[in-house]
Parts: structure tokens; C-alpha cells; sequence
């Protein structure tokens, strides 16, 4: 997930946005990315930015986003993601903070888009926890899903008995992305919209 693109000239056309709330905010009410992305990240228009830089003038099928805060010594660092599906291609987008001393603000966002066509999906795997509340009703507790694809990511040796031969064979592990949501981390509204992205991926993707 990894690059910052273009706005489009429909999205430049646009009236001046307007703020939803703090970034962190839930996304889950919002229905166009623009609006999830505007309530949910500290960075949503270099998101846009990116993203739309791709999706040119194709329409949104479906999206899941993800923010971390983590604390350091150094201070805090946000890392933001967002899945976008267009029905033809799922768009990777991601940055962090990285510490750069020769910046006035002390750090530089890594921005970073990748676009995988959705023929080259070779494994959609989803896992649903689903529970009670305290009235006895069903409830999504939480829910992880894989994307996994046919390209090779990371090629492990596996030891042999033999010091003539001390590598006997390799394991190769594909290309996989991973979302998950929970009640602590998401809440029930954002469970269901990443349910229903990977339920629509499941459909989309060339049998």
C-alpha cells in the first residue's frame, strides 16, 4: 500500500469540503468515501488525493478504512489505511509519519497507493465472531478478513538435518492484506460496513 496521486477534474470542481468532526471520528454512518475519510483520518486529503488520483472517474463499490495511534518516545505516530473497491480493482492506500529532522514540522508522511486488479484475488477469507448481548440477541462481535493473491511476498528457507545440505527446501508465502474490526476496535457499525466489504469482494472476485 504505498504514493500520492491527482484529483480528477470532477473532483476539483468540488465546493470546499467541510469537516465532520474530529479525525478519529466513526466513518461507519457515512456512505461516500469522501465523507468517511474527512471524519475518520488526520490526513484524509492527501487520502483523497491519492486515491481518487486512481479511481479517476470510476465509481466507489465499496471501502473499509483503519487508523492506529501509536505512542513512542518519540511522540505519537498515526498509521492510516484504506481499501477501496471500484469494482474492477481493489486500491491499497497507506501512510505513516516518519521523523525527519530537515522538515520544519519534525516529520514527513509516507503516502503510499497500490492497485491490484481484482483477477489477481486468488483467496477471499472471511471470519465472523458472532455472540449475545445482554438481551439474547445475535451480535457481530468482530470480524477478520484476508485478501490473499497469487504473487510471491516472502520466501522462507527450511532447515535440513544434513551440513551437506543445511537447506533442504523453501516455503514461499503469497501476497495476503489483512482487516479486522472488533467492538473495542471499530464498534459495531464498522464490523458491519468491513462485513459487507468483504462479502462484496467475495462476489466480484473472477471465479
Amino acid at each position: 500500500m504505498r504514493r500520492v496521486g491527482k484529483f480528477s477534474r470532477a473532483a476539483r470542481s468540488r465546493p470546499t469540503p467541510r469537516r465532520l468532526g474530529p479525525a478519529g471520528s466513526d466513518w461507519s454512518p457515512h456512505e461516500r468515501l469522501d465523507d468517511a475519510a474527512r471524519a475518520y483520518f488526520l490526513h484524509a486529503e492527501v487520502a483523497l488525493d491519492a486515491i481518487t488520483g486512481v479511481l479517476g472517474r470510476h465509481r466507489v463499490r465499496g471501502f473499509t478504512l483503519e487508523r492506529v495511534v501509536d505512542l513512542t518516545e518519540a511522540g505519537a505516530s498515526v498509521w492510516q489505511e484504506a481499501a477501496v473497491c471500484d469494482g474492477r480493482r481493489l486500491v491499497l492506500w497507506h501512510s505513516e509519519e516518519l521523523a525527519d529532522g530537515t522538515d520544519p514540522g519534525g516529520t514527513v508522511l509516507d503516502s503510499s497507493v497500490q492497485v491490484l486488479p481484482l483477477a489477481s484475488i486468488r483467496h477471499v477469507g472471511m471470519r465472523t465472531l458472532v455472540g449475545r448481548d445482554a438481551g439474547g440477541r445475535r451480535i457481530d462481535r468482530g470480524v477478520h478478513l484476508v485478501l490473499a493473491t497469487g504473487m510471491p511476498h516472502e520466501l522462507n528457507q527450511l532447515p535440513g538435518s544434513d551440513p551437506e545440505a543445511p537447506v533442504t527446501a523453501a516455503r514461499i508465502r503469497p501476497e495476503a492484506f489483512r482487516f479486522s474490526k472488533s467492538l473495542d476496535d471499530g464498534g459495531p457499525g464498522q464490523i458491519a460496513r468491513l462485513i459487507a466489504f468483504g462479502r462484496l469482494l467475495g462476489r466480484l472476485v473472477p471465479g
